[in-house]
């Protein structure tokens, strides 16, 4: 891995209309490249044109362009951070920016929508708790509920058990949290015994919403690099793969039904939500009211 620092054009990338998944209006990469290194990450596709996944370039004028680019905005609409990237990996310890980036989001009073795999934004809960007066929800990304195999998955994040940690602090502080139960991969995590632990650890953590996605995409460079790591890793698994997967971009896992009907019975015994909570701007709420 190398570091490098370079100038960006620009840092919040634009939708027509918020996103159907996590309602993100503006999308917010302060990096290229993640240290977390999850052997299933998209951003590994050819079509968001990052060569080296590895190396991490830091974009030494994100604060000033951030600045920048909110004052020009008319619509006021939810900044995701953790499209491309996590903002908490963990040089993040050390540059400081994406808590930089939460300060100029507070000043100009934006909502915001942190996902993440690190422990490292509880850091930030003084940030966050000022921007939830506007609109904040975090959204820990939990794929395993044994850090065993957490620590092969996902390689460089920290452990399951540190993010639901993360998520306790940040529920008693009062901050809007919850999990993206993504993704559940087929033969590796796709257990009834994991779906539980996971929801019953978030129940105990504070989670107040969890979205789930039993299955997860593949196409090009991305499928290249999880079948080499399947094969290292998980033999068996990428046998079935070779036999089953026909090059479709959405694989799910063969027990999707059983998954569904077992994580909906779960979140209704634990009152948690299965859709994430959403910015709603003011004149959206007066015109409900009338």
């Amino acid at each position: 891995m190398t570091v490098q620092h370079i100038k960006a054009r620009t840092i919040l990338s634009r939708y027509k209309t918020a996103d159907s998944w996590f309602h993100i209006r503006y999308s917010m990469n302060l990096y290229r490249g993640c240290q977390h290194q999850c052997i299933y990450c998209d951003s590994r596709s050819n079509c968001y044109r990052i060569e080296n996944f590895e190396d991490i370039l830091i974009k030494e004028n994100a604060i000033e362009l951030l600045h920048k680019e909110l004052k020009s905005l008319r619509v006021k609409g939810t900044i995701g951070t953790g499209s491309m990237n996590d903002a908490y990996m963990p040089i993040e310890k050390t540059t400081g920016i994406t808590r930089k980036a939460l300060e100029v989001i507070a000043l100009h009073k934006f909502p915001l929508h942190v996902i993440t795999k690190s422990d490292l934004v509880a850091r930030d809960i003084d940030l966050i708790r000022e921007i939830s007066k506007v609109f904040a929800v975090v959204s820990f990304s939990i794929t395993s509920a044994e850090d065993s195999l957490a620590s092969i998955i996902e390689p460089g994040a920290p452990a399951t058990s540190k993010r639901f940690a993360a998520m306790k602090k940040l529920s008693d502080a009062g901050i809007t949290t919850g999990v993206t139960l993504m993704p559940i991969l087929p033969y590796i995590n796709d257990t009834c015994e994991n779906i539980t632990k996971i929801v019953e650890q978030a129940k105990e953590s504070g989670a107040s919403y969890i979205l789930p996605a039993f299955g997860l995409t593949l196409r090009d460079k991305q499928r290249d690099y999880f079948f080499n790591k399947l094969e290292k890793y998980f033999p068996e698994a990428f046998h079935k793969y070779l036999q089953d997967y026909k090059g479709q971009y959405s694989y799910m896992s063969p027990n999707q039904g059983a998954l569904k009907q077992l994580f909906e019975t779960l979140c209704l015994k634990f009152g948690i939500s299965t859709s994430i909570p959403y910015y709603k701007p003011e004149s959206s709420i007066q015109t409900e009211l009338f």
